[in-house]
């Protein structure tokens, strides 16, 4: 009898603690959408033209599936193809959405295991072409290369760009292609005026650290030259949107430069967005 009070006390202790942690993760969740809107309610944002409030999370890190459909609503889609790099396992980047959405596309990805794990849960899209995976580590001297390995891209709709260090080096290294949009992550550490760039190590490896990737202001400026306008970051201070001068005109926030589209690093707005991400390939249903 004795034993089985002393159960029935552990599985009550067991289940109250589950509940306690539940209503903790729920109050958090509830926590980081009101500090979303918070932001969002400021003078700041209540520019229309402002890419910010239109964002939301499907597959992507942060805000950007949003803000990449708003991008495409304003200006239009061509090819309908991206190419991405820093992918992951796939379940959590920037294309997965539009690859749903029947976009075509190329993912660059140096992490054998990650590429492992691609290739199994996103095999049919691969097996019918609709998705090109390339298993490299991506550098300024390679970059070309592997963009020629997929002929579509000299027609872009999207180019995304995460490796977490060379992101300046990479881009710099680009001529080949004028993607209408591009997503680049920036070190938010760094905010305006400031000009900062991480020096380029083809080895290199990201930490964990704040040493990565290059300021909002420098990457600005690499776009400028390149062609391209700041329209917009993500809220939480993750990634930049560049966009084509000729496509750009008066669509976004004026004016196109860090000063004025620059975020924080918030990396604590965590976009709760339902279940667990996976993939069920629609065209196998």
């Amino acid at each position: 009898m004795n034993i089985t009070w002393r159960f029935r006390e552990k599985l009550l202790g067991f289940i109250g603690i589950n509940r306690i942690v539940h209503r903790l993760e729920l109050n958090n969740k509830v926590s980081i959408l009101r500090a979303r809107q918070e932001i969002l309610n400021s003078e700041k944002y209540k520019d229309d033209k402002r890419l910010a409030k239109y964002g939301f999370k499907a597959y992507s890190q942060g805000d950007e599936d949003g803000m990449i459909q708003e991008i495409f609503q304003r200006i239009g889609t061509k090819s309908k193809t991206f190419v991405e790099f820093g992918v992951g396992n796939g379940l959590e980047n920037n294309t997965i959405y539009l690859l749903y959405q029947g976009w075509k596309g190329l993912w660059i990805e140096g992490d054998s295991q990650q590429v492992k794990f691609i290739k199994n849960k996103f095999a049919n899209p691969i097996k019918s072409k609709q998705l090109k995976l390339i298993q490299d580590y991506v550098t300024k001297d390679n970059i070309e290369d592997l963009l020629s390995q997929f002929p579509e891209s000299k027609e872009l709709d999207l180019l995304s760009i995460d490796i977490d260090g060379n992101d300046y080096h990479i881009f710099e290294a680009i001529n080949s292609i004028k993607p209408r949009v591009i997503v680049m992550e920036y070190n938010a550490k760094f905010a305006p005026p400031v000009k900062w760039v991480m020096k380029y190590n083809s080895k290199h490896l990201w930490d964990g650290t704040d040493y990565m990737g290059a300021s909002l202001k420098s990457f600005e400026k690499l776009f400028d030259e390149k062609g391209y306008v700041l329209v917009g970051c993500s809220i939480n201070g993750v990634n930049a949107f560049f966009v084509r001068k000729d496509l750009a005109e008066d669509k976004f926030s004026q004016p196109y430069n860090a000063e004025n589209h620059y975020e924080p690093a918030r990396f604590w707005l965590k976009y709760p967005s339902g279940h667990v991400a996976n993939f069920n390939d629609y065209l196998s249903q």
